[in-house]
């Protein structure tokens, strides 16, 4: 058996350069179906420790990440209320990939093409490890959250939804 060689993507080079640890973990990727609890059940996490990055847009058409657990719902009026600003909403489909360099389902806050502020669902230092997206489908990076932190100078915050999980 074959083991397929794994190319580094940006966000992973951006970890190197940090000089943060991380593992790359390939998965099957299925395009009818990029939810994270699938992402989840493929590299043996729990849905919880798998976590997806949005892109949202302010009313002064700012955008922003919001990185929430893979088996929650983001509050978006609790984004807005963290971000300081009146209504936040999820961008289009048609302009993440324009705006951030990814596809829909490998969308990540390192390395993306604009450097957007982050805010982070604050049930992420709740685990050892976590799983994000390394910047393409079929590719998970597993890092601590600490390092993750520290790579995205993301703002933690409380962005989900009760009862979401």
């Amino acid at each position: 058996m074959t083991q397929t060689k794994i190319h580094k993507t940006n966000a992973a080079r951006q970890l190197d350069a940090l000089s943060i640890p991380y593992e790359l973990r390939p998965y099957e990727e299925d395009l009818d179906d990029l939810t994270a609890i699938s992402v989840a059940r493929k590299i043996g996490l729990p849905p919880e420790q798998v976590f997806k990055t949005l892109l949202t847009h302010t009313t002064s058409n700012e955008h922003l990440f919001a990185v929430i657990p893979g088996d929650s719902e983001l509050d978006l009026k609790k984004l807005a209320a963290t971000a300081n600003t009146r209504k936040i909403e999820l961008a289009a489909l048609k302009d993440v990939e324009p705006l951030t360099g990814y596809l829909r389902g490998a969308v990540t806050v390192l390395a993306a093409r604009k450097p957007f502020p982050a805010f982070v669902d604050e049930t992420i230092e709740l685990h050892d490890i976590i799983s994000i997206s390394a910047g393409q489908r079929g590719l998970q990076l597993i890092l601590s959250p600490a390092d993750y932190l520290r790579a995205t100078q993301a703002t933690l915050a409380d962005l989900t939804k009760a009862g979401s999980a």
